[in-house]
């Protein structure tokens, strides 16, 4: 029978943001792009990097097996929150200069929330 947490990840869908965390602590909120049976893809919406994390076990693993990230909250956010989020990876991927990377009063306020909030709501 599946745990929660089984269940948590095999819910994840393209377009949903969830947020990992890496082994120094790293905080990655990222955008799933594409899910298979054995695969999340996800881009980290910060640093626009590509990050691929094993949909059974909800991690990230280098070439030799190390754990690079895991998953550990896949709670929905709030719809003005994750459209905040979406707007921000739309800059951050198409948006040019240093321009795109100064944060509104509005994204300031996405990031205090989701700094409380998935810490809150763990997997």
């Amino acid at each position: 029978m599946a745990n929660h947490r089984e269940i948590a990840l095999r819910s994840i869908a393209v377009g949903d943001i969830f947020h990992g965390t890496c082994p120094n602590g790293a905080s990655l909120i990222c955008l799933v792009i594409s899910v298979t049976e054995a695969t999340i893809h996800a881009r980290r919406v910060t640093t626009q990097e590509d990050i691929e994390f094993d949909r059974e076990l909800g991690v990230e693993r280098s070439g030799d097996g190390r754990v690079l990230a895991t998953i550990d909250s896949v709670a929905p956010l709030p719809a003005d929150i994750h459209e905040v989020m979406l707007g921000l990876d739309r800059r951050y991927r198409f948006g040019h200069g240093l321009e795109r990377l100064k944060l509104t009063d509005v994204e300031k306020r996405a990031f205090s929330f989701i700094h409380d909030y998935y810490p809150s709501n763990r997997l």
